[in-house]
């Protein structure tokens, strides 16, 4: 306990006015820093946003909500940063041991790491995700082998719709392969088969024909980038010669585009008595191979059904 005169003395009270002072320029100083962090962060936030919006493929509002979910990742993890390291020095400052809170800290957090592990394997996995803009929310995308309409892309799980309603969920720190079908741009990429008597360049106007049409036409010119392109022969087969072709067209309009071409190759083949073959296969018996007359076949069927009756 100070005395009496101790009380009345005042560099009794400097030592602790000093430490007060520390503090305030502490707490002060953490304050500075968590604004111009998060000034900086939103700054980053604009400038990223810009960038996106330049290489195209993705909307104002989903490119801010998706800075939005990192900036604020982004800030949080700062913030808890700053104020933690304050008020250690906070502490140190009113007398306090930190040494054994750094130790339990330390212990605290490995333990922590390796339980969640895959939690920060996922969060970091979709920060790249989100920060490289790989893929965009209404997208269609092949993850792990499963394709769908990309419906949610968050920190932790990317979410496919597929085609026969099915929701596929994909931890981020998961994804091996992911193939962006909508970027940009699409192809719709298809092979015509036709016999080998067919003409290759007679096929190839046809198809050209067929190609110009469907971009006059609506609402199928709007989604057409680019003429038709030929690529040619593509495959001798087995029973047909397989001719390659694609269109460029806007994203998630290739299947639109695709259906109505086969529509029109089906039809404008058949005016031009282009052959489209199937499959056969050739049997040959050898000379001396017993082939039964017209009568012997008869009899045959009249011992099998009197078997069957019987």
């Amino acid at each position: 306990m100070p005395t009496r005169i101790q009380l009345l003395n005042v560099d009794y009270y400097l030592p602790m006015v000093f430490n007060a002072v520390r503090i305030g320029l502490i707490l002060v100083f953490a304050y500075i820093c968590t604004r111009a962090v998060g000034r900086v962060l939103i700054t980053l936030r604009n400038y990223t946003v810009r960038m996106m919006l330049k290489s195209g493929g993705s909307t104002e509002f989903e490119l801010e909500k998706r800075a939005a979910t990192i900036g604020g990742f982004a800030r949080t993890t700062m913030f808890a940063l700053i104020w933690a390291i304050a008020l250690l020095m906070v502490l140190k400052e009113m007398n306090f041991d930190v040494r054994p809170l750094l130790a339990g800290a330390g212990v605290v957090g490995v333990a922590i790491g390796l339980g969640a592990q895959n939690i920060i394997k996922d969060v970091l996995g979709g920060l790249f995700l989100m920060m490289e803009n790989q893929v965009r929310i209404n997208d269609i995308a092949v993850i792990n082998g499963k394709g769908g309409l990309v419906e949610e892309i968050n920190l932790r799980t990317t979410v496919l719709r597929a085609e026969d309603g099915a929701v596929h969920i994909f931890p981020n720190g998961g994804i091996q392969s992911l193939a962006n079908l909508t970027r940009e741009y699409s192809y719709y990429v298809f092979s015509i088969s036709v016999g080998y008597k067919e003409d290759p360049a007679r096929v190839a106007e046809v198809l050209k024909e067929l190609g110009e049409q469907l971009m006059g036409d609506d609402p199928y010119h709007s989604a057409i980038l680019a003429p038709i392109e030929i690529m040619g022969v593509d495959k001798l087969g087995d029973f047909a010669v397989v001719i390659k072709a694609r269109f460029k067209t806007l994203p998630s309009q290739q299947w639109l585009v695709g259906r109505e071409m086969n529509a029109r190759i089906l039809k404008r083949f058949g005016e031009a008595r282009i052959e489209m073959p199937f499959p056969t296969q050739t049997i040959q018996l050898a000379p001396d191979t017993w082939i039964p007359q017209r009568d012997e076949l008869k009899q045959l069927v009249r011992e099998v059904l009197k078997e069957k009756s019987a």
